[in-house]
């Protein structure tokens, strides 16, 4: 095991390479260059590059538990709003945030018992245990596919011009439905989300 090299070092090593290069090109071969290691060291602590995304994923994960239950919980709208803007936040700090860290499997239990307060506030306030999970699996979801379109239109492969031009002058309104993918991204991220919580409350009743 090469000296001074820890887990968390390198995954702080592996978020700073993902915003290098792209998802596409962060291997443990590259890490390891960047760590200017031998590749066998960092295989002693990484077994493969599942395992360092799991683990990446877990820090983003810490650091949007932080975010989010610092304040006093609130109700649980107040909560899952929080929660959502913590986890946007998260992902829009490192490139290709979303299709990175989600799907990822937590690591660290501590992160996952971060969770009691919250759901001792949805039981204490008299909802099912199972709704307060299809809330944040949805908060969650949305929050996912937000992120990975918003960081996909940032991309050269995207142009209002362009789009303009294609559609032409005969489809005015597909014209200024475009311009609204292109808005104020926290407008519509606020928009959006306040949607998908009308609609928990109404199953909640």
């Amino acid at each position: 095991m090469a000296k001074g090299l820890t887990r968390q070092l390198i995954v702080e090593e592996a978020l700073a390479l993902l915003d290098e290069v792209g998802i596409e090109a962060l291997t443990l071969r590259a890490l390891a260059g960047r760590l200017d290691v031998k590749a066998p060291a960092l295989y002693w602590h990484m077994s493969s590059k599942q395992e360092l995304l799991d683990e990446m994923g877990t820090e983003i994960q810490r650091r949007v538990m932080a975010a989010a239950t610092t304040l006093p919980l609130g109700d649980w709208r107040q909560a899952l709003g929080r929660y959502a803007r913590a986890l946007r936040t998260e992902y829009l700090a490192h490139r290709d945030g979303a299709r990175t860290f989600s799907g990822t499997r937590l690591t660290d239990p501590d992160v996952l018992r971060a969770q009691e307060p919250w759901l001792d506030a949805w039981a204490e306030a008299g909802h099912d245990l199972a709704d307060a999970v299809q809330a944040a699996q949805l908060v969650t979801a949305f929050v996912v596919g937000f992120v990975i379109e918003e960081q996909e239109r940032t991309s050269e492969r995207y142009s209002l011009e362009q789009r303009d031009e294609a559609v032409g002058p005969d489809a005015p309104h597909v014209v200024e439905a475009g311009r609204a993918l292109f808005a104020d991204a926290d407008s519509r991220f606020d928009w959006q989300l306040d949607t998908v919580l009308d609609g928990i409350g109404l199953r909640l009743g």
